[in-house]
């Protein structure tokens, strides 16, 4: 749900599993996610449940340094105890692989990695997510999943020039994602006008198919087979609940 093996899994080189991600290149400089198998030195192995709790809800590293939001932590912070809990536990079964973590390439002045503090002042804002009680047990889940774990407004919501997100434009469609990709807006008004269902919708986040017989293309198309098509067929529809009524 939260797509840690699209990002720290190096599938096109050939990479195992959750041993360190692909470049990401963009206008920061390129980003490669570090090696989170259970290996002692290279992986997470010798971490607490404590410090994995303020990496990925907060941001901060085992050495207390910030991470760059190229970690979808903003979106995690909306995770609970238990939740946390979970993925600590299902962590623990990955198989350790003793890889270094891939470099980083930062360009100046992004490279002085304390101005990310300023940066989590400026935006990071951690809450676990809170239900509306107006809303249906349903919208609530699909809420949820897509405002935290599936980090959906990473890449359908238009950043300033530090990075962040538009929250004044949230899911409206994004035109700056590394590689010139676009992501097109996924509010309730464009999906409607798109003539979508949340059957159809639903079935294309499982399948990658799309209701004319097309299918998803690019990085949504890692993001179905690698994130969303291991959700189960509820998360599926409370997710299609919550956007064509959000």
């Amino acid at each position: 749900m939260s797509g840690c093996i699209a990002c720290h899994t190096d599938t096109e080189n050939g990479g195992k599993v959750l041993a360190g991600g692909a470049a990401l290149k963009t206008d920061f400089g390129i980003f490669r996610a570090p090696n989170i198998t259970t290996d002692k030195q290279a992986g997470i192995g010798g971490w607490t449940i404590e410090q994995f709790a303020a990496a990925v809800r907060e941001g901060i590293s085992l050495d207390g340094k910030p991470y760059y939001p190229a970690f979808p932590y903003p979106f995690y912070s909306k995770l609970s105890e238990q939740d946390i809990a979970d993925l600590w536990a299902a962590f623990q079964t990955v198989p350790a692989v003793s890889e270094s973590s891939p470099s980083q390439e930062i360009n100046f002045p992004y490279n002085i990695r304390s101005g990310i503090k300023l940066w989590q002042a400026l935006y990071l804002n951690p809450q676990v997510f809170q239900k509306d009680p107006s809303k249906s047990d349903s919208w609530n889940r699909g809420a949820y999943i897509v405002k935290g774990p599936a980090h959906c407004g990473a890449c359908h919501t238009p950043r300033n020039f530090m990075g962040a997100r538009k929250i004044n434009q949230y899911l409206q469609g994004s035109d700056t994602l590394p590689g010139g990709e676009e992501a097109p807006a996924i509010t309730a008004n464009a999906l409607n006008k798109k003539g979508w269902t949340q059957d159809d919708l639903a079935y294309a986040l499982q399948t990658g198919l799309l209701p004319d017989g097309d299918a998803f293309g690019g990085s949504m198309a890692e993001v179905v087979q690698e994130g969303t098509a291991f959700l189960n067929w509820e998360d599926l529809m409370s997710v299609s609940e919550y956007l064509l009524a959000e």
